[in-house]
């Protein structure tokens, strides 16, 4: 299990938190009984209040309006609805920037963004940091012990729409930021490589932002920036945090993430939070939207080492932003909110709680949508709401896993950064990916840092690590020689932290753990795809390879390296390396995970002969394998959850088939037993507590 994460303080809400962002502000005040009640109807535990009402709580600087609130803050607490109370600052109102016009963030080609939409400040702003944590002090003074108050949100998804600005206050922020980083001035010089292009400094005021030059700028000159705006906005966050946290110390202080979110390194951030959270919107047009899904929620349970995080926003159904707003289809608002619970999360909230009638979210859906409660959508929240009642003796339980990929926000900047040797070496495309296999072969991941503690796992994927440092490279090597498998991805190992090339030879860093040595790459055309002796085949990237201990496992038989290996294999220590030197198709990456988790004695689809993967029966026909009589189970995802002395397994079928999968013990969301199976409808989910918590399988894969 990984340890990165946070310290971990949950609100005072019991068994699994149920609700949504509450804008009460934006109604008559006539309407918040029908709000309340119509909450107690759902089932809401607890709602997020203020996010966006800074204007309201602050009308002129210095001067507090807290009169609407207060009443909001008593009518929740008299039904016993906690409130995570937003410190409203993700949107500065509009006097606060006509009065500070220098607040306004800068884009790189020197275009200054004015105020009319959110998040119009620049995140080094003196002005906006002051008035943020006034505003929050101002907060926590007034409410820190009211009876409704169980939690602290601040601000709101840092960066989503101003992740960097570029203007002189950052300049002078992000010399700053270098001087504490480098020290002198030379080594800021040695590191960013200055001496091409004519580009060394002699002053510190010489150095500004990456702004938009005549050709590529200097690239970790661009690696830094990113690591200096996400440290920027996470210092924003700590800024209203440790105000909050002096005035409340008992109370958790969280801020919402946003999933597999590029210009933020949510592994620095998490531990600064007390419970991770996040906001998950499925695209609608994407087929593979549910892996996404999971991808993400395993994401967000890495983060906080673990332990229960909150969903803090989802949608009920549409949402505003997408070219094409897609409703969803009946049952999957619980499929959905079901899948985060089973890969951690023990809070279930949604944006927002009633449909808003003005303004660019308007037809974003709500939990209480314009056509009022008679709705599938009111139905479906409803339903939800006494669902997770039924589950609310699963939380505080953990998801454990064999398996992890490792994920690295630098390198991910660092691998996508100008003049490589191929546009369509994308690192999400290759982390999703090696995902994607895991998840049809039913084996659920934990996400790690390259330094993380891998001891609890038999398998580490490597998706494309272009950037790690020596600290990551020998971590990794440990793995294997104490007897893990490690699957390492093509173009990895490649610079230093500071974008430097490690020289002798690819794939650097890993050259001498994977025994082979990379002369030179051989980057496919757009389209261009090879075929492997095995029948893989493979696009985006080969590589000229010479095996130095090594062996082959398969050959590139066209593209313009024939003959040259393509996938090799190396014993280290007591466990393997291996790596791949294209991007394999679906079908090849899963068979190659497929064959790595045999090795490594984790359960799978597939494992037959494993006792821990039961036949399923389909529609009447059983079957143990990925495909049976031309119906694919891939779509049928199992999880478990463990607590002492307890297990409950969850099953979801993404299918339009119902299923019946092997289980013994109480179905929770029906209140049924199962004895020897549990059946599943098309769509739906299951939720069993396991008759022998002690015997239950570390993993149960379907078919």
């Amino acid at each position: 299990m990984t340890t990165s994460g946070s310290n971990h303080r949950w609100p005072r809400v019991p068994g699994i938190a149920f609700g949504g962002d509450y804008n009460p502000e934006q109604w008559p005040e006539d309407i918040w009984a029908e709000d309340i009640a119509l909450m107690g109807e759902a089932g809401v535990s607890m709602v997020t209040v203020g996010v966006f009402s800074w204007a309201l709580l602050e009308p002129r600087q210095g001067s507090y309006d807290f009169g609407w609130l207060d009443r909001v803050m008593d009518l929740l607490a008299a039904h016993q609805i906690g409130v995570d109370l937003a410190t409203a600052t993700a949107s500065p109102p509009p006097w606060f920037s006509h009065r500070y016009p220098e607040s306004l963030p800068v884009t790189r080609e020197g275009h200054r963004l004015w105020q009319g939409g959110r998040q119009a400040y620049c995140p080094s702003s003196t002005a906006y940091r002051t008035a943020s944590t006034a505003l929050a002090g101002a907060l926590a003074t007034r409410y820190g012990t009211h009876p409704a108050l169980v939690m602290w949100h601040v601000n709101n998804e840092y960066g989503c729409h101003t992740s960097e600005c570029f203007c002189d206050v950052s300049a002078v922020a992000f010399r700053r930021w270098l001087r504490e980083r480098y020290g002198d001035l030379g080594r800021l010089n040695e590191a960013w490589g200055t001496t091409f292009w004519s580009q060394r400094y002699s002053d510190w005021e010489e150095v500004i932002p990456p702004r938009l030059t005549p050709t590529w700028g200097n690239p970790t000159q661009n690696l830094d920036w990113k690591r200096f705006c996400s440290d920027e906005l996470r210092a924003c966050y700590i800024a209203e945090r440790d105000v909050l946290r002096a005035i409340t110390p008992d109370l958790p202080i969280t801020t919402n993430f946003m999933g597999a979110f590029k210009p933020v390194d949510y592994f620095s951030w998490a531990p600064e939070e007390d419970i991770v959270s996040d906001d998950h919107y499925i695209l609608g047009a994407d087929p593979a939207n549910h892996i996404r899904l999971s991808m993400s929620a395993d994401l967000m349970r890495s983060l906080g080492g673990g332990n229960p995080w909150i969903l803090m926003e989802q949608s009920t159904s549409a949402v505003n932003w997408q070219p094409r707003n897609l409703a969803k289809a009946p049952g999957q608002l619980k499929r959905n909110s079901l899948q985060h619970v089973a890969r951690g999360a023990d809070a279930v909230c949604f944006f927002q709680w009633r449909a808003s009638r003005r303004g660019a979210e308007k037809f974003h859906s709500g939990m209480l949508p314009h056509a009022g409660t008679d709705t599938k959508v009111w139905r479906e929240v409803a339903a939800l709401g006494a669902d997770l009642k039924s589950l609310a003796e699963v939380a505080g339980s953990r998801v454990d896993c064999d398996v992890a990929i490792v994920w690295d926000w630098p390198a991910w900047w660092a691998v996508e950064l100008d003049s490589h040797p191929s546009v369509d070496v994308r690192y999400l495309d290759l982390v999703r990916a090696t995902y994607e296999a895991f998840w049809h072969l039913d084996v659920t991941v934990d996400f790690v840092r390259p330094d993380a503690d891998l001891s609890a796992y038999k398998i580490v994927a490597v998706p494309s690590l272009y950037l790690v440092s020596d600290e990551g490279a020998a971590n990794l090597t440990r793995f294997v020689e104490a007897g893990g498998h490690l699957v390492c991805n093509f173009f990895s190992g490649i610079v230093d932290p500071n974008d430097a090339v490690r020289l002798g030879g690819y794939p650097g860093a890993f050259r001498q753990l994977l025994g082979v040595r990379v002369e030179e790459f051989y980057p496919l055309l757009e389209d261009q795809t090879v075929t492997l002796a095995d029948g893989a085949t493979g696009r985006v990237w080969t590589e000229l390879l010479t095996p130095a201990g090594a062996q082959v496992v398969t050959t590139y038989v066209d593209g313009p390296l024939p003959g040259s290996p393509a996938i090799t294999r190396r014993g280290v220590g007591t466990g393997v390396a291996y790596y791949v030197t294209t991007f394999l198709d679906a079908a090849g990456t899963r068979r190659l995970l497929h064959g790595i988790c045999d090795a490594a004695a984790v359960a799978t689809r597939s494992n037959q002969n494993d006792v821990r993967a039961p036949i399923i029966n389909v529609d009447g026909i059983e079957t143990a394998g990925i495909e049976t009589a031309g119906i694919e189970t891939a779509g049928i995802e199992t999880i478990r959850r463990r607590a002492e002395g307890a297990s409950y397994l969850f099953v979801i079928n993404h299918t339009d088939r119902e299923v019946d999968v092997p289980a013994a013990g109480v179905e929770l969301l029906s209140g049924t037993p199962a004895t020897g199976s549990v059946h599943v409808a098309a769509g739906g989910v299951a939720v069993v507590r396991e008759a022998d918590a002690a015997t239950a399988p570390h993993h149960t894969a379907v078919g």
